[in-house]
């Protein structure tokens, strides 16, 4: 960074004693807790987060140096859960990122399983598999379930990135079609019962460096009376 573009001392001076004060409402708000969900430990909480997050930046950018101590993010814990106590339904939202690491080897699988289904045509989807890595996807995740891919992956060619499962409540299940055209759009991060992280930044985060492959796990549960993270 520039001298142009770094944080006075001021402004860090400045962030140091925003923490202060968020340390002083925390401390407060936990004095005056009323349960498990109070909503002002939980703001306060998110508040102190933020100001800490914001003093280690320009704590680094002035002076290349970094607090003794980590306060997680309000982005890494669930909000207070406000979903049915005694849910009827349930719908789990997943995302699993993948790249094509191994082309080569990804076409050839797709190949052969065009072929194994009687795919013959020198100009049909065994070939265009053999050679286009769309055909080849559509190839192999038509042919696997999503589950069976993410064992396989890596002798589909592909190398697993980030990925998360959200357990969510309702009351009771959507009409049919419902949500098909837009299925994510309307997913409520207060209904969450559960959820599943996997991402190599967990492993950085606790050894200060990552493989950039297989990532630790973080797991959240949300309930009625309470917020929970783990690692």
């Amino acid at each position: 960074m520039s001298d142009a573009a770094q944080p006075t001392a001021a402004e860090v001076r400045a962030a140091a004693e925003a923490v202060k004060a968020a340390l002083d409402r925390h401390l407060a708000a936990v004095e005056r807790r009323t349960g498990d969900d109070d909503k002002a430990v939980y703001e306060a909480f998110n508040a102190l987060a933020a100001a800490a997050e914001e003093y280690d930046e320009l704590l680094y950018d002035r002076y290349d140096e970094v607090t003794p101590f980590e306060i997680p993010g309000a982005d890494g814990a669930l909000p207070p859960y406000a979903g049915p106590d005694e849910p009827h339904a349930l719908s789990l939202l997943i995302r699993r990122d993948y790249a094509v690491a191994e082309p080569q080897r990804l076409f050839a699988q797709a190949r052969r399983v065009a072929e194994l289904d009687g795919e013959a045509d020198p100009t049909g989807t065994a070939a265009r598999a053999g050679v286009s890595p769309l055909a080849a996807l559509g190839v192999l995740f038509g042919e696997y379930e999503p589950d069976e891919i993410a064992s396989r992956h890596k002798e589909f060619g592909l190398e697993e990135g980030d990925s998360t499962l959200w357990v969510t409540a309702a009351e009771e299940l959507p009409e049919p079609g419902e949500w098909l055209n837009a299925p994510f759009e309307h997913a409520d991060p207060e209904q969450i019962i559960c959820r599943f992280d996997v991402s190599s930044v967990f492993d950085e985060q606790e050894d200060g460096h990552g493989d950039g492959h297989d990532g630790g796990t973080r797991f959240g549960v949300a309930a009625p009376a309470a917020v929970v993270d783990g690692s």
